[in-house]
């Protein structure tokens, strides 16, 4: 580690604003609701503004402590040791004051919106409590890792959802839908973590960067994936048959979408390991395209003989 003091431009950078790209899982929670629901809020405009500054103060939060008390393992990683935190010399207390405002700022945001918008906020910060200050740490513990990250997913699709509707919630099935979804990309990002240091280290190096590795196999991270990836298919397609069947026809797509993010995670430095970085995988791109112009479609058309091929029938033998 250097001897350098942080400036207020390195207490900036570790707030990851170029993160801000996975707020885009906000964006179904207020399609969904808008469809489903309806408009229940007087100025949607307010709130959607409201909704996308409470996740990303408290998403930049949550990186800041993320960031601190990851720094003394950061250093194992082979890219992540180049991270302010481990280069440059922070303070705590600068870490606490920056952490308290960005939680303000974001429950604050949060309260101005709605109660449900309040309430999910709240899970929200307390998650990067869990997940990164000891003695809890769920990072530190294999497959709970998975579990407790990956928990963002749903809580963003609630905060676009209380953008449009702040007096019900999502369906289970969506709400599993996206967790398990969520689960599905963090543990191809470990399962990509794995086979590159091993590859290029060893075992020791992995585990001294995470610990949560030591519970680790690249067989059990391949088949967690596996499992992740159909458990979300088989909740979205619960949630699709029973409010629109028609959204089953992106089905095939969302397993392709899976089979292709699994085959980036293999590849050697993969974006997977940088999500915020996936704007650079064309194939997924053209997935992602056809996924929505699929889902457009079964929004505007009604296609009669899919509520046909949901009742009981037999094909009878002669």
């Amino acid at each position: 580690m250097t001897n350098n003091k942080a400036t207020f431009a390195d207490y900036l950078k570790i707030t990851r604003l170029d993160h801000g790209t996975k707020q885009v899982f906000i964006i179904p929670g207020i399609f969904f609701a808008y469809l489903l629901r309806g408009i229940h809020v007087s100025n949607p405009l307010s709130h959607i503004l409201l909704g996308f500054l409470c996740a990303t103060a408290i998403a930049s939060a949550n990186y800041v402590i993320n960031e601190w008390f990851d720094r003394e393992f950061d250093k194992f990683h082979p890219t992540k040791f180049k991270r302010t935190a481990v280069q440059r010399i922070l303070t705590g207390k600068a870490i606490a004051f920056e952490w308290s405002l960005l939680v303000g700022i974001g429950l604050l945001a949060a309260y101005l919106s709605s109660k449900l918008m309040f309430i999910v906020a709240c899970i929200f910060f307390l998650q990067g409590i869990f997940y990164n200050i000891p003695p809890l740490r769920t990072k530190d513990r294999a497959f709970v890792d998975v579990l407790s990250e990956s928990i963002n997913n749903p809580i963003r699709l609630m905060i676009g959802w209380a953008m449009i509707d702040p007096n019900s919630l999502p369906p289970a099935s969506i709400i599993f839908s996206y967790w398990s979804g969520g689960a599905f990309l963090m543990a191809a990002k470990r399962y990509s973590e794995y086979r590159e240091i091993t590859q290029a280290f060893n075992l020791e190096t992995l585990t001294n960067y995470r610990k949560s590795f030591k519970g680790y196999t690249e067989i059990s991270l391949n088949v967690s994936c596996l499992v992740y990836a159909m458990l979300s298919n088989f909740f979205i397609g619960v949630f699709f048959i029973k409010y629109r069947i028609e959204y089953i026809i992106t089905i095939p797509v969302v397993i392709l979408l899976f089979g292709e993010y699994l085959a980036v995670s293999m590849k050697p430095n993969s974006t997977a390991q940088n999500p915020e970085k996936l704007y650079k995988e064309k194939s997924l791109f053209i997935l992602i395209s056809i996924f929505l112009l699929t889902l457009l479609i079964a929004s505007l058309y009604d296609i009669d003989f899919l509520k046909d091929l949901s009742q009981q029938f037999f094909i009878k033998l002669n």
